[in-house]
């Protein structure tokens, strides 16, 4: 059996920081597994090109949630990454850090080192922003975040206008002073390309001797001496293979392969385990509970005036978009959907923003079966605006169906399961039409397709966001922070409770959710729990 000081399972957001940080002062010998392949795929780098990764089993899990009685019984689609980079190889690549609220929150539920003035620094020493360095955003570290105000469309102008109008002030940074407002959305791209975690920190780690990463080894097991993690079964090639950790186990496996991997291991809740026949080897009937997620509609209208769709859709302005693309790395390809955004309070009572603006300049209503057809859009001009709640009260869970690793877990959303939620979202969508009744859109609009102008009611509005909406893919907290064993798995240095040698570092840990997209705050856990780890080892 070949031995390491650390094996983390996982080179997703967080498993490919944890992989370079240990690896940097050459004491340390590393092992990534990941379950899937390579990031080299023109597809992954080419920054629009995730919709043809949205339903591609070759990089992508494709989960499938449960029946969801909160989405009109609709069964949602979960993309994650199932490749070098995990989730940040496939995502839609906007950097936002969440609320300063949202960090002091973490640290004042009893996780000391995890307020938002104990996070910013690692913050900007995590970017390389291309709107350059101040007393928040910074400069010359490993992730490049793009700046795209030369490059929007003209009709996010109108969008930014339209904010404007209803009371939004323009905000020129998402992670600056404050959040509120509605801007140009930064990407994580660099010279036209996608600016993954894997590019960012694993590829660097990888280049060192003391680091070695096997792609298709799918971790099944976590293997125990007692109560002590000692090593890691896998199955690579069809062949079952072990590996020892000297010194620690670190699970990166994400919000839903992090808690399957620990119920298959004896982890979990006890009765859940029994059932499957599986030896408890620690009792905690939170891992895998208190999910939380994202969930999103998009609002969509015919315009007259041209759109990404008609650059997008007929095939000489797919030949001229390729061709800037391969000669410039420039143009709508080098770019992610969501040029614009912001965020917004429904209620002004609202001690922070609670909902999530995007905006689209093309649209996507006619459907194209088994693929999200970004780079197919509507044969007419179209555009949409979206938006997400930031803290959503529903809570839900990820439990395995059985003792095969091989086996999907079961992943239960229960989206909209709250007065609370469904009183925010109706709030929400009406604030979509504001936006479209705005002057920055008068003589631009012809139709609202989405949903259309018949849906008028209250009862109409919640029934078709019911009926529309989904995942935004950003699912936390199945294995949440917290420093009471009996209410979660973790400590605030990310050491499983109850157990030795075993730390959880990746999303699944946040204590509850963020405002905004969660990929910044995944990076930002895997810098800081791969710090802890080299100080807990020196």
């Amino acid at each position: 059996m070949q031995t390491y000081d650390f094996v983390i399972v996982g080179s997703g957001s967080a498993g490919s920081v944890v992989a370079e940080k240990l690896s940097a002062n050459g004491r340390f010998s590393v092992l990534v597994l990941e379950a899937g392949g390579t990031d080299r795929r023109f597809y992954v780098q080419m920054p629009l090109g995730y919709g043809k990764t949205f339903f591609d089993p070759r990089v992508n899990w494709n989960y499938k949630a449960e029946p969801d009685p909160g989405l009109a019984g609709n069964v949602d689609h979960w993309p994650r990454g199932k490749i070098i980079g995990g989730s940040s190889s496939i995502n839609a690549m906007v950097w936002i850090r969440g609320a300063r609220e949202d960090y002091d929150d973490w640290a004042a539920a009893g996780n000391p080192g995890w307020s938002y003035d104990d996070v910013l620094p690692a913050f900007r020493a995590i970017e390389d922003n291309e709107a350059g360095g101040d007393e928040w955003r910074g400069r010359g570290g490993p992730v490049h975040v793009s700046d795209n105000h030369r490059f929007i469309h003209p009709l996010t102008k109108r969008f930014l206008q339209a904010g404007e109008e209803l009371g939004l002030p323009r905000n020129p940074d998402f992670n600056g002073k404050a959040q509120d407002g509605v801007g140009v959305y930064q990407i994580t791209t660099r010279d036209g390309r996608r600016m993954s975690a894997a590019r960012a920190f694993l590829r660097p780690a990888l280049k060192r001797k003391n680091v070695r990463l096997e792609t298709g080894a799918h971790a099944t097991r976590i293997l125990f001496e007692g109560k002590r993690a000692v090593g890691v079964e896998y199955v690579r090639r069809g062949q079952k293979m072990t590996v020892r950790a000297g010194r620690e186990v670190v699970v990166s496996s994400g919000s839903v392969n992090t808690p399957q991997l620990l119920q298959l291991s004896g982890v979990g809740p006890a009765a859940l385990l029994q059932g499957f026949g599986i030896n408890v080897i620690h009792a905690n009937e939170h891992v895998g509970a208190n999910l939380q997620d994202h969930l999103g509609i998009n609002y969509t209208w015919r315009g007259n005036i041209a759109t990404l769709n008609q650059i997008l859709r007929p095939w000489w302005g797919k030949a001229m978009a390729g061709a800037q693309y391969l000669l410039l790395r420039r143009g709508p390809l080098s770019m992610s959907m969501n040029q614009g955004g912001g965020f917004f309070r429904t209620d002004p009572a609202q001690k922070r923003a609670n909902m999530q603006l995007y905006f689209q300049a093309f649209s996507t209503v006619l459907p194209r079966p088994g693929e999200r057809p970004i780079l197919s859009p509507d044969p007419w001009p179209g555009f949409s605006i979206g938006l997400s709640n930031c803290r959503p009260s529903s809570r839900g869970e990820i439990m395995i169906r059985s003792a095969d690793p091989m086996q999907h877990p079961r992943i239960s959303a229960n989206a909209f399961s709250t007065e609370n939620d469904v009183a925010e979202m109706l709030d929400a969508v009406k604030f979509l039409r504001k936006m479209a009744a705005t002057e920055a859109f008068d003589g631009v609009l012809e139709e609202e397709m989405l949903p259309g102008a018949r849906v008028q009611s209250d009862e109409e509005l919640v029934d078709d966001f019911r009926r529309r909406s989904g995942t935004v893919y950003h699912p936390v907290s199945t294995c949440r922070m917290g420093p009471d064993p009996s209410q979660s798995v973790v400590d605030a240095r990310l050491r499983v409770h109850g157990l030795e040698g075993l730390r959880i570092i990746d999303a699944s840990i946040f204590p509850s959710n963020i405002t905004g997209n969660t990929n910044a705050a995944a990076i930002l856990t895997g810098w800081k729990g791969g710090e802890m780890l080299v100080e807990d080892h020196r």
